[in-house]
């Protein structure tokens, strides 16, 4: 019986620690969490949740696409300063947002909301037209 193996015509793979990949460079080493805040930043706008868009509607709150530019524009300030959860508070409306999600969460208008107690809240945004 003969104990050599015959290697024509097989490949030999390679090490695993010896692939041949080209070296990372400091843009290469981007984070997922530096991509999504990137994407949320370059989209310029907040998600309204499901429940936020029925109570808009269901309350009859408008909110002008000029207004949603501009809460937008002080949310993103908020954030910079460590806001998480805020009230936001314009001439027709109040609205809870999720500045860690850029996320709309309720809706209200301006008189509603004279009369309730916000909760878990770490900041307020005054947006006067």
């Amino acid at each position: 019986m003969n104990s050599t193996i015959h290697t024509n015509g097989l490949h030999q793979l390679p090490h695993p620690g010896t692939s041949h990949q080209k070296p990372k460079t400091a843009n290469d080493q981007t984070s997922f969490k530096d991509v999504l805040q990137k994407q949320l930043q370059t989209n310029g706008e907040l998600k309204i949740s499901k429940h936020a868009e029925k109570r808009l509607h269901n309350r009859d709150v408008e909110v002008t696409n000029a207004e949603w530019k501009k809460i937008f524009e002080k949310v993103e300030e908020a954030k910079s300063k460590g806001v998480t959860d805020s009230i936001v508070i314009t001439n027709n409306a109040a609205l809870v947002v999720s500045a860690k999600n850029n996320t709309v969460i309720t809706a209200m208008n301006r008189d509603e909301a004279s009369r309730h107690i916000f909760t878990n809240i770490n900041g307020t945004i005054v947006i006067k037209e």
